[in-house]
């Protein structure tokens, strides 16, 4: 005989434990996304939040005095106002997404209740949740790395063109293999979720065949 639940809180887990026991149906599938969404917009928020805050600190130490002889040409302060410029914004859009949806995912998620996954606006602001995505770990890294190499000009062209040149020498291979890998992994990362669906879409076959067989052999 099955022991029942002492109190409530073991009730309701028990409950939500075995309504997910079928990671197929809908709810379960709808959880999956919610819980990827979450992670999603806290990786978005915590990467943005660190380097527009390094672009910011980058912008307001650098020194240009020229009163002392410090000459740095107008195409290359003008890129690198540019370039600052959109890595802040960027990743402030990016972070400014998260804040505004992670809240009510993750009151959602702290339910232990399956019905709860409709009261989350993970499914109708998706296109937002992977534009933060997109903008946090995609072009807002690529700017990083942009700006690191202007931010070199700016700082070694009067004392050192070597290095300046040397900094951007390494960061083009370094943002070309960025670009690598996320193609790479993004590739990946749907072949693997088409086999997800490929599986669930015969395991459903294959549930719908034994239901026929089953009705027949009861005809």
């Amino acid at each position: 005989m099955q022991e029942l639940p002492k109190t409530y809180e073991e009730w309701l887990l028990n409950t939500y434990v075995d309504q997910m026991a079928n990671q197929h149906t809908s709810q379960a599938l709808s959880w999956r996304r919610l819980y990827l969404s979450r992670a999603k917009l806290k990786a978005s928020s915590r990467t943005s939040a660190l380097l527009s805050g390094f672009a910011m600190v980058a912008m307001v130490e650098v020194q240009i005095d020229p009163s002392n002889g410090q000459k740095i040409p107008d195409v290359v302060l003008v890129i690198f106002g540019i370039c600052t410029t959109l890595l802040v914004t960027v990743h402030l859009m990016a972070l400014m997404i998260s804040t505004c949806i992670l809240p009510n995912i993750e009151a959602v998620s702290n339910v232990h209740n399956v019905n709860a996954v409709q009261e989350s606006p993970h499914e109708k602001m998706r296109w937002s949740i992977e534009v933060a995505w997109v903008c946090s770990t995609g072009l807002g890294i690529l700017l990083f790395l942009a700006e690191i190499a202007i931010l070199s000009w700016v700082k070694f062209l009067n004392v050192s063109k070597n290095a300046a040149i040397a900094s951007t020498v390494i960061v083009i291979p370094a943002g070309l293999l960025f670009i690598a890998f996320s193609l790479v992994f993004y590739k990946k990362l749907i072949a693997h979720k088409y086999e997800r669906h490929s599986e669930g879409l015969r395991e459903i076959e294959t549930l719908a065949t034994a239901l026929e067989t089953s009705d027949l052999n009861n005809v």
